[in-house]
């Protein structure tokens, strides 16, 4: 049984020591049958996008020649090989890792990438150069590109940049005005692209860019506007992550049962699963990643791990917040409320930032898109429908909605109060302490003067509270036989015997408080609806409440 490649990015290491490779070789060749030969692809992060280069890497290096049947002989290029292959000298950039605490720290790190990968290149191809430390980037590619014209008469270059943005939007997140300052119209990466440029005029025949988001690409345009984007080409949605067919061929690999398939892969499905990358794609996508996390423990232990996400991925994604503070004024809020409550947003979506980098609520939705904090949905109207893609960057969401909160309340939940909610839910199938909590926001937020009440604020707040209790699969407007119950709370283990939760929000004004008792009976019909489906019965340990808010006061009633 091979090994499963989680953490692995070098290609040839993972071929060479036996790990398991999801075949992502068949977009070698439907790269190379583009007409454009310098192609931009972005992802989130976390996605495979590492592997994928050093896949093309090794296909297209010179010097493993003599290795094309061992690296490739089980997968699809390996096949069916294509006219270029082994045909050039690869210079490959990486730009993750660099310090990005002001832009001396940045251009400096950006200066030592590119010396080392330049050095890199010469002592493995063996050209006579000198890697001069006097010279800026920019002067390092220009010498490199004149040595290798007069010493490599008739060949070609390949240049690969994985991880093109990193530094930018660690920059940006940080301080977007020493962010304009790298990228402006005298920025040394504006420089250094300009002689890449200039480079395809000679010996630089083919570029494969990767990153995340196009936030430096309109700064560049001037200097580098000889890329084709193919992010949202439909032809390569499945590029990179896991479909899943190749998700459960390599469960299947790994020696997992059918049946133990079918309890995992519901798990897989809703935390990990959900991607659509481009418009008019019939398939979503799973985070390789993520994915291999959960699986490399599910092997290991034999149950399913108790921690779902690796932490290291979910510090990435943790960054919303910077992101998020680009964008002002009401939009950032409007857009945390939608995408929580389940709500889709419709937009276009901008494929080069403006230098000025002024964030609007294109801007913030579409920069939320690259990173993978939304997804498509579905298409309407031309635009896209942008939705979470899963409980994952549910959770993220629901975290950061409750900074804000906690910040608007000045209050905190502390995990005293967390621990009671969980043993009241849990065991007892109560909400009492959730909704004396829910309470206690409502009335501080009504201090405030705040002017957003309605029954869909009241419920996020509870599902965001309810998102902590990580015990429970938290449901909002849960589809059963076309009705919506506004929160479900499912236990993931059911083993356990905990307690499920089921709610149902009424909101009224301070001068409609009459009018409870008509809204408390509305509630009940409702609920006692859903319990009457098939999926409500099957579910052990239904609790069921009304939960009837009359401004800041709220009105409890239990059903089952």
């Amino acid at each position: 049984m091979k090994k499963l490649p989680y953490g692995i990015s070098n290609y040839e290491e993972l071929i060479e020591d036996n790990y398991y490779y999801v075949d992502k070789t068949p977009y070698i060749e439907k790269l190379e049958n583009l007409a454009e030969k310098r192609i931009m692809f972005l992802r989130p992060r976390k996605f495979g996008k590492t592997l994928f280069t050093s896949t093309i890497e090794n296909y297209y290096d010179i010097q493993k020649e003599d290795k094309f049947e061992e690296l490739y002989k089980d997968t699809y290029i390996g096949k069916h090989p294509t006219k270029l292959k082994n045909r050039y000298h690869i210079l490959r950039f990486n730009f993750s890792g660099i310090d990005t605490e002001n832009v001396e720290t940045t251009m400096r790190g950006f200066k030592e990438k590119v010396s080392i990968s330049i050095d890199g290149f010469a002592k493995r191809y063996h050209i006579d150069f000198y890697t001069n430390p006097e010279l800026t980037p920019e002067g390092l590619l220009r010498s490199l590109i004149e040595a290798f014209k007069m010493q490599k008469a008739n060949e070609k270059i390949y240049v690969i940049i994985d991880e093109y943005d990193h530094f930018a939007n660690e920059l940006l997140g940080f301080s977007p005005n020493k962010f304009r300052e790298l990228v402006s119209k005298n920025g040394r990466v504006r420089k250094w692209y300009e002689v890449l440029k200039e480079g395809t005029e000679t010996v630089i025949d083919r570029i494969f860019i990767t990153g995340v988001a196009p936030i430096t690409l309109d700064s560049l345009t001037s200097g580098f506007n000889i890329g084709s984007d193919i992010t949202m080409d439909e032809k390569f949605n499945e590029m990179l992550g896991f479909t899943e067919a190749e998700l459960k061929t390599l469960m299947e690999h790994q020696m997992i049962s059918k049946e133990k398939q079918a309890e995992i892969l519901p798990i897989m499905k809703e935390n990990y699963d959900g991607y659509k990358f481009s418009l008019y794609a019939q398939e979503k996508i799973y985070n390789s990643n993520m994915c291999l996390y959960f699986l490399k423990d599910y092997v290991r232990l034999g149950r399913i791990p108790e921690r779902l996400v690796d932490m290291n991925i979910a510090s990435d994604y943790s960054k919303i917040g910077k992101m998020l503070d680009l964008c002002k004024g009401e939009n950032r809020q409007e857009i945390i409320e939608k995408t929580v409550s389940g709500e889709g947003i419709l937009a276009e979506i901008v494929e080069k930032f403006n230098p000025a980098m002024e964030f609007g609520e294109t801007e913030l939705v579409s920069m939320l898109y690259y990173l993978g904090y939304l997804t498509i949905s579905e298409e309407k109207l031309g635009k896209a429908e942008l939705i979470i893609p899963n409980k994952v960057m549910r959770e993220i969401y629901s975290e950061y909605f409750m900074n804000i909160l906690n910040k608007a309340t000045d209050m905190e939940i502390e995990n005293r109060e967390y621990n009671e909610i969980l043993q009241e839910t849990a065991l007892e199938g109560r909400i009492d302490k959730i909704v004396e909590v829910l309470q206690k926001y409502l009335k501080n937020l009504s201090n405030r003067d705040y002017q957003r009440f309605d029954e869909k604020y009241v419920k996020l707040i509870f599902y965001c509270i309810a998102m902590n209790l990580k015990i429970y699969t938290v449901k909002s407007e849960l589809e059963v036989e076309r009705e919506y119950p506004d929160i479900v709370l499912i236990p993931r283990d059911k083993s356990k015997g905990y307690q499920a939760i089921m709610v149902e929000f009424k909101y009224l004004k301070k001068s409609e408080e009459n009018k409870v008792e008509e809204k408390q009976k509305e509630a009940k019909e409702q609920i006692e609806r859903y319990l009457s489906t098939e999926e409500m019965r099957d579910i052990e340990k239904m609790n069921a409440y009304t939960v009837v808010a009359v401004n800041d006061n709220i009105k409890v009633e239990k059903i089952k």
